[in-house]
């Protein structure tokens, strides 16, 4: 269970390092960097697939560095975001923007990460075949929907693909299979990508099977018409509610002043500007925290509780 104490050790990990690096320099927001400023910060990057393939990261560090006049230089490496939060606590990457908190606290309490930013939220969805024959769309809940899809697999009437990659979205499909006391690893009708949430959409979408997904993906291709046969089915505002925070590495080869400095203005541009940027353009595929902030930091704390 979440206790206070875990909290505090999270709120202390982000102290410390807002402490640790008091006496770096801080860009002001509103000014272009000049002299030794100005020089080329090169920074490594580990972010989830979802923010990768709907091309919204890429506008949030494009936007944040004319914003800035700041000179960097990102190197973007597209994973799962358990993958994503390994770089991260290994300092193979420095910053890093993931969705799996129940993942993303082992990290804060190990030290190895901090947490500047929830910046953005959307949700989960449950999407399948139009003619649903597992029933879905008349599922109470996310855990409902899938024990429906377990029965109707076990009856050879459906099947379900899995990204299987420890990413943000596979974990919570996971933690629904548990919440429902279902095992489906071994099934014949239990199939695997391996890939991205656009790869496994596109498999489910020609195997006519169901699969779990952020909805900034499903709608990204279904705008480009890569979409054909999978259609919406359920919704389910407690358990699959999706949540975007942004984290800095503690490691020591991410402790430099050049990339605490980044990390911070980064954080605030999310805060701001960025936010700005994500319901403007970004409307139909995600949401900025800032507008829902404390029921958002609630959800993460909740979904933080899952095994």
């Amino acid at each position: 269970m979440f206790t206070v104490s875990k909290t505090v050790i999270a709120v202390a990990l982000l102290a410390t390092f807002l402490a640790g690096f008091a006496g770096g320099y801080l860009f002001n927001f509103t000014s272009k960097p000049t002299g030794a400023q100005a020089q080329t910060i090169r920074i490594t990057v580990s972010t989830t697939t979802s923010l990768y393939q709907t091309h919204l990261l890429d506008d949030l560090l494009a936007d944040f560095k004319n914003t800035t006049g700041l000179s960097a230089e990102f190197s973007v490496l597209a994973k799962g975001s358990g993958e994503a939060l390994r770089l991260l606590s290994d300092g193979s990457a420095c910053l890093g923007f993931t969705h799996a908190p129940s993942l993303e606290l082992k990290y804060i309490l190990n030290g190895s990460i901090v947490r500047l930013s929830i910046f953005a939220y959307n949700e989960f969805v449950i999407v399948g075949p139009r003619d649903d024959p597992a029933g879905v769309s008349n599922a109470t809940s996310a855990v409902d929907a899938f024990k429906k899809i377990y029965d109707a697999g076990e009856k050879g009437l459906a099947k379900f693909v899995s990204r299987g990659d420890n990413s943000g979205t596979h974990v919570r499909e996971l933690q629904l299979w548990k919440l429902a006391g279902l095992d489906p690893s071994k099934k014949t009708w239990y199939l695997v990508s391996g890939q991205g949430m656009a790869q496994t959409l596109l498999m489910a979408d020609n195997t006519g099977a169901y699969t779990l997904t952020d909805v900034g993906t499903l709608q990204s291709l279904v705008s480009q018409g890569k979409i054909s046969n999978l259609v919406v089915l359920l919704r389910d505002p407690k358990l699959l509610i999706n949540v975007y925070s942004f984290y800095v590495s503690s490691s020591q080869s991410c402790r430099s002043k050049d990339v605490s400095n980044l990390a911070l203005l980064l954080a605030e541009y999310l805060n701001t500007r960025g936010q700005q940027l994500i319901a403007s353009k970004y409307k139909d595929l995600f949401s900025p925290a800032l507008q829902n902030l404390t029921t958002i930091e609630s959800a993460w704390l909740e979904l933080s509780k899952l095994a």
